[in-house]
């Protein structure tokens, strides 16, 4: 039950009765039909301005015409204003079909099987061998997982991959480093932490002693001929960093489908240079072997260097085209910040101009950067937020407030956990991708406002309504009740939500979940303010105002849901 598609199918039935041989469609109305900026100005607006070319009419002739026309169990009345028809609903029978829909599908309200048959691949997270998970990394891990999410709810068949840093001249250095330095109980016992200050160290004694870089490399070396020691000693390496992070994705509720990282596509190249090499496209420079972009206005891509090491975009090349043969995938999605966005122009150009049409299904999801309390983060100025510290410190501070708030609250530690790690997450995703984010713990774990806690507040708010309201068991709900304005605002952004979840998955925008959620807990907590919820003397109210509470909580608990955040039952 979609109350936009109906309203768009009514004025497509209208138009068809008002022009012979009128071919405009639902499909075409829907994609037309606006929210006026204003209630008075109707629940729907049809701006008829794209429709006068087809129809070759000037604009109000038209909305004349389809108002004449117009009519449906949906629509109380429609106003002509200029070019626009503007469409009011009618409330009792809306409120009965949108509640009533919403609980027909418990923790569904918005899905769809749109992408069934389809396959999309999402590269997210894409964490570092060796090095800690930071703060920096939020925001490719938890827009790739409601990505994943929001698909997954759209009917296709999803693949999250966490493409690992696990390459390059460093892991020689750190093996270097862990034969001189380290110990196994070392690292077993300090985890990454351990290896990243043998890392420091190495840079530091190599500054002393330049043959440690020739030390290095010549594990790195090994590494690249396979040698067992070295292999043994990086897939540790690896063993201990996942263990580690294990630990973040676990609190996060985040998971993955496949861990190949740059390491997997190590003996994948050689056939993607033999194919570039082929069709003309590598040519030397300076000894080394590029794309030539041009004429696309773009630097050349350097595939291999002058003395045969690959690239980035030599192994990016290499995961593409295992994807396309192992997933056959309609999507690929490459969650990376915007400084990336040279690179993946190139790489999606590169496979074109090799001949692949798939190059169409790929995509890089860009997004800006995150800074802490207004200081960017960086390593070596020690300004890095950890995210397992910075989620540690959320819990700790929602734990803080629950104790002021409700000190007799069961579970506690759960709580906080859900609010804690809910807040971070919230604040991360509650604008656009390609916005910076300022993290601030006061607006992040604040109960008011557009925050993670407020929503998850109201989520509590409803579970609490429903847990007193009486057995209303054969009693008919009278939806007349819910013919406010108050009760109108909630119902018609439960019946957009699918409509925004559409909009998310089509734009990878999971903000704008974010935003109709927190909008729903906003008009929600507005009516429960403003009208009683429960009423012994009409029992057939009462059942209607708790059958839209219900609707309220499941589409809250599902739009969390889809943004990774957890909705606690009671807070």
């Amino acid at each position: 039950m979609d109350m936009k598609m109906r309203i768009a199918q009514r004025l497509a039935e209208a138009a068809q009765n008002s022009y012979e041989g009128c071919a405009v469609t639902g499909d075409d109305l829907y994609a037309m039909l606006e929210i006026p900026p204003e209630k008075k100005m109707g629940d729907y607006a049809l701006p008829c301005f794209r429709l006068a070319k087809t129809l070759r009419k000037a604009p109000p002739m038209i909305a004349a015409a389809l108002a004449e026309k117009v009519a449906g169990s949906e629509i109380e009345r429609v106003e002509v204003v200029g070019g626009y028809l503007n469409v009011f609903l009618a409330r009792s029978g809306m409120a009965k079909d949108i509640v009533e829909a919403v609980l027909a599908k418990p923790g569904r309200w918005g899905s769809s099987n749109e992408g069934e048959g389809k396959t999309v691949c999402l590269d997210y997270s894409s964490i570092n061998i060796a090095k800690r998970f930071h703060i920096g990394h939020l925001s490719t891990t938890m827009i790739g997982h409601s990505l994943k999410r929001i698909y997954d709810f759209s009917g296709y068949t999803t693949v999250g991959i966490n493409h690992l840093g696990d390459w390059g001249t460093q892991f020689g250095k750190m093996i270097c480093a862990y034969k001189k330095w380290g110990s196994r109980e070392m690292v077993e016992q300090g985890g990454v932490q351990a290896m990243v200050d043998l890392y420091v160290r190495f840079h530091a004694e190599a500054e002393k002693d330049p043959s440690l870089e020739d030390e290095g490399r010549a594990w790195f070396k090994k590494i690249e001929d396979g040698d067992e020691e070295a292999m043994a000693i990086f897939t540790w390496f690896k063993e201990v960093t996942l263990k580690d992070t294990q630990r973040v994705y676990d609190l996060l509720g985040v998971t993955f489908d496949s861990y190949n990282g740059e390491a997997f596509y190590n003996d994948k190249m050689g056939p993607i240079v033999d194919e570039l090499r082929e069709k003309g496209l590598l040519v030397e420079s300076q000894g080394a072997q590029v794309v030539n972009l041009d004429e696309y206005n773009m630097p050349p891509a350097l595939v291999l260097r002058s003395d045969g090491a690959t690239l980035y975009i030599t192994r990016d090349l290499a995961a593409a085209f295992y994807r396309m043969k192992e997933y056959k995938f309609d999507k690929c999605l490459y969650v990376v910040a915007y400084q990336q966005n040279l690179h993946f122009k190139q790489l999606f150009k590169i496979i074109e101009l090799m001949g692949h049409d798939w190059y169409k299904g790929m995509e890089h999801v860009s997004f800006g950067m995150v800074s802490f309390g207004g200081q960017a983060l960086a390593t070596r100025k020690g300004t890095v937020v950890y995210l397992e510290d910075l989620l540690g410190k959320a819990i700790d501070k929602a734990r803080e407030i629950i104790e002021q708030k409700s000190p007799n609250l069961p579970n506690k530690d759960e709580v906080a956990r859900q609010v804690g790690v809910g807040a971070v997450v919230y604040f991360d995703l509650h604008n656009e991708r390609i916005k910076d984010i300022d993290f601030q713990w006061d607006r992040a774990l604040s109960f008011e406002g557009e925050t993670g806690p407020y929503v998850q507040y109201t989520h509590a708010r409803c579970c609490s309504v429903l847990r007193k309201a009486p057995d209303l068991t054969g009693v008919t709900p009278n939806y007349d009740v819910l013919c406010d304005d108050e009760a109108n605002d909630v119902l018609m952004l439960l019946s957009r939500f699918p409509e925004t979840v559409r909009k998310a998955m089509e734009l990878n925008e999971p903000y704008l979940i974010t935003r109709h959620t927190t909008s729903l807990a906003q008009a929600y907590n507005k009516y429960y303010f403003e009208h009683r919820i429960m009423d012994e003397s009409d029992l057939a109210g009462t059942a209607a105002r708790v059958a839209l509470t219900d609707a309220v909580r499941d589409v809250i608990k599902t739009g969390l849901w889809l943004i990774g955040v957890e909705a606690p039952e009671r807070m």
